[in-house]
């Protein structure tokens, strides 16, 4: 073999990883070009689906969910899962409804300030035992989503809070629109835009990731891992609180099955949007372009009328292809180098 025959062997793999490399940190572009592929098929069936008022309603219905998979995002990329979301924002909606139906006098910021606080509780609680306990978060997380569920029927006693019985300003929480834009979908990318500057441009950020990439390097680095994750899942518990309150001024009730199978939502926003299950990779971009997808694909399936069972059909399916992509790329970027 001559030397240009070895040197052109040697490229071909090098640019076969380029291009898995472009395509793992750029994958967002392929989400683009899915959602708009969607939206013109759809438009075409259901021509209603491009009005104002319908992407207003998308963006209503996905404003919950971006806020709360930033929470998602943040203990996926440690290597995490925080299974439970669901079951805090059902108790914390249920606790501050019946706080607010009793005392009709409480301001909204008080309203909110309590919703985050027991959120906070309750993540610390699932980090502790994560941390202190060493119990795996899947396990973790998916008993105190029992046991938080749990809660909600033994404070509520099986009843729940109406409309009539809340404020009206705390129904305005979320539907308010003094700039214009509904106060719920201002939150949500206010929210968002705050967890991409503190994941990107802060020390307790890149050490997120680094903790999700080697735990044992961070470790070695000075990183306290034990640290960084328990960080996470109050963090998770904090803004999950925080959609509790929104949840409630959202829906104007708070019941038994409130955000039931929620978190399966938030944990296919930050997967289809490229954070990886692994850890230590992901952006918030990816994650916001994952969860307007859903919110794409179940107004659409609604428009056309097709049952909502391939909505849940369709987010199973987001994830099993979202996962597998992510593994065959990471092998073959192995493999590569």
């Amino acid at each position: 073999m001559t030397d240009q025959e070895t040197s052109i062997g040697k490229q071909v793999p090098r640019q076969k990883l380029n291009l898995l490399e472009l395509f793992s940190r750029f994958r967002e572009v392929g989400i683009i070009v899915f959602i708009a592929i969607l939206v013109v098929a759809v438009s075409l069936r259901a021509p209603s689906f491009l009005t104002i008022n319908n992407l207003t309603d998308i963006l209503m219905n996905i404003s919950i969910m971006i806020i709360v998979a930033m929470a998602q995002t943040m203990v996926i990329l440690t290597g995490g899962i925080d299974l439970s979301v669901s079951s805090v924002i059902g108790l914390v909606a249920m606790m501050v409804g019946f706080t607010l139906s009793a005392n009709s006098g409480i301001p909204d910021i008080a309203a909110v300030l309590l919703g985050i606080a027991l959120g906070a509780v309750l993540g610390t609680f699932n980090g502790l035992i994560i941390t202190v306990g060493k119990v795996p978060p899947i396990i973790a997380t998916l008993g105190t989503l029992s046991i938080y569920r749990g809660l909600v029927f033994f404070y509520s006693q099986g009843t729940w809070i109406n409309a009539f019985e809340l404020p009206q300003s705390v129904k305005l929480l979320s539907k308010g629109k003094p700039l214009g834009v509904p106060n719920l979908i201002i939150i949500a990318l206010l929210i968002a835009a705050l967890t991409f500057i503190f994941l990107k441009f802060t020390r307790v950020g890149r050490n997120i990731y680094a903790v999700g990439s080697n735990a044992d390097a961070a470790e070695f680095a000075g990183i306290r891992p034990q640290r960084i994750k328990l960080l996470v899942y109050v963090l998770s518990g904090l803004i999950s609180g925080l959609a509790g309150v929104l949840w409630l001024s959202r829906f104007e009730s708070a019941q038994t099955n409130s955000a039931l199978g929620f978190e399966l939502q938030t944990v296919t926003a930050a997967v289809v949007g490229g954070v990886s299950t692994s850890g230590g990779v992901g952006t918030i971009p990816g994650v916001l372009l994952g969860a307007l997808l859903l919110g794409i694909i179940q107004n659409s399936l609604t428009l056309i009328q097709i049952s909502p069972f391939w909505q849940l059909a369709a987010q199973g399916l987001l994830i099993i292809i979202a996962v597998v992509s992510d593994k065959l790329i990471s092998k073959r970027i192995v493999r590569s180098k």
